[in-house]
């Protein structure tokens, strides 16, 4: 019999693994029900959804593996890495779902969480207040108008399979909807800044650097507290305080 993986666990959702089949537990009905909507409208390759019955999603393993994680070294070719920013690209110019996604927060609501969670940072001690404040400026440049793309809104390294040179698919969509298109490609390239190039290879066009640099900071900056709180280490080497460092 095959034993049971967990993958993530945490008071909001928990993701186990049983063989070819991940089993996904969430709090919130309506973000499963989502990421089930949204799959079926994603131009990319997605897992398989085997059945749905809340609070629990069963979907297929997608074949291959991850181009790496947050912290740990990157793998695959440059080929691999820009076949990955082609699917990207698809996917951004793909009509967007109706609904906002974790990437399409408004420039006001984004700004007003950065401003109270950057005081909650050095009031509490994690961090020092000239390494927050530099960042914070660093991050001025992601609040601009953006045209609302089709967003995965949570594209780690780790949800992307690549079989070789192939994407063979994409996988947690719970944050998916509308949003801004630089958001993902920041995410996908956070703590992997020397693979960027071969991303925007394989995405092609025009793509501000500076906005994608503000994304490592401010999603950096947003992530710290969280991550403290449900149990992981952002302090751990290549993670995301790392990356605030490495805008100093």
């Amino acid at each position: 019999m095959d034993e049971v993986e967990v993958v993530v666990a945490h008071s909001e959702r928990a993701t186990l693994r049983v063989g070819d089949v991940f089993l996904k537990v969430d709090a919130d009905q309506a973000r499963i029900d989502a990421e089930v909507e949204v799959m079926s409208l994603a131009p990319v390759p997605t897992p398989k959804v085997l059945w749905h019955r809340p609070p629990v999603l069963a979907i297929a393993a997608l074949p291959g593996t991850t181009l790496g994680r947050l912290g740990g070294p990157s793998t695959g070719s440059p080929a691999a890495w820009a076949a990955a920013g082609a699917a990207i690209r698809q996917l951004h110019d793909a009509p967007p779902p109706p609904r906002p996604g974790r990437a399409g927060r408004s420039t006001a609501e984004l700004s007003a969480e950065l401003d109270a969670e950057c005081a909650l940072l050095v009031a509490n001690g994690l961090l020092p207040a000239d390494l927050v404040t530099r960042n914070r400026r660093v991050a001025e440049a992601a609040l601009r108008p953006w045209t609302p793309a089709f967003t995965h809104g949570d594209l780690q390294i780790a949800h992307v399979f690549v079989d070789g040179d192939e994407v063979t698919g994409v996988i947690d969509w719970s944050e998916a909807g509308r949003g801004d298109a630089l958001y993902d490609l920041a995410t996908f390239t956070l703590g992997h800044e020397e693979r960027l190039d071969d991303v925007l290879a394989g995405y092609g066009g025009d793509v501000d650097l500076d906005v994608i640099h503000a994304w490592w900071s401010l999603r950096s900056l947003l992530a710290v507290r969280w991550l403290v709180e449900h149990g992981f280490d952002p302090f751990a080497p290549g993670c995301e305080v790392d990356v605030l460092r490495s805008r100093v």
